[in-house]
């Protein structure tokens, strides 16, 4: 690990093995999006971003928009968590058009029952949770500063999951 990554990255709080706290927040829509929901039916690819269209979440989502159909081909959904408004998301989707739900996670909530770290003590953390059918965290990837890597390591762990 650099010096760059250890200041903005390091281990996650929630690692492979562990059960993925449910939640139920909205989406760009205002559809309350359950994780519990995709229990018994997808694999599902949480990341957690620092901001609406800001440069590194901006690519890191349509690096995720790019191979959505990879995530699809794979039986995977892709769920995409901020700090952000609801319609804060619903500008970001349509202007980069985002195939898939981006969740407002306003209080923080989701993020430290994930245990998502900060970068810098300030800065919301990047992490990506893959989670299988039962609910169970089986890769996490934690990297500020690779926004883009995010998906590469995603699609590597559903391939093992078919």
């Amino acid at each position: 690990m650099g010096v760059l990554e250890s200041l903005f990255g390091g281990e996650p709080g929630l690692g492979a093995g562990d059960r993925a706290p449910d939640f139920a927040l909205p989406d760009q829509d205002g559809k309350v999006v359950r994780l519990a929901d995709f229990r018994g039916e997808k694999n599902v690819v949480v990341y957690f971003y620092p901001k609406d269209d800001t440069p590194g979440c901006t690519k890191e989502s349509c690096a995720f928009r790019d191979q959505f159909e990879a995530f699809a081909d794979v039986g995977a959904e892709v769920l995409g968590i901020s700090s952000d408004t609801p319609a804060s998301h619903k500008a970001f989707a349509a202007k980069y058009r985002l195939p898939f739900r981006l969740l407002a996670d306003e209080s923080g909530e989701v993020r430290r029952a994930f245990r998502v770290p900060k970068s810098l003590g300030l800065i919301p953390g990047r992490v990506t949770y893959v989670i299988d059918r039962e609910g169970i965290v089986r890769h996490a990837f934690n990297s500020q500063t690779r926004p883009t890597e995010h998906v590469d390591e995603a699609l590597g762990v559903l391939a093992g999951l078919r």
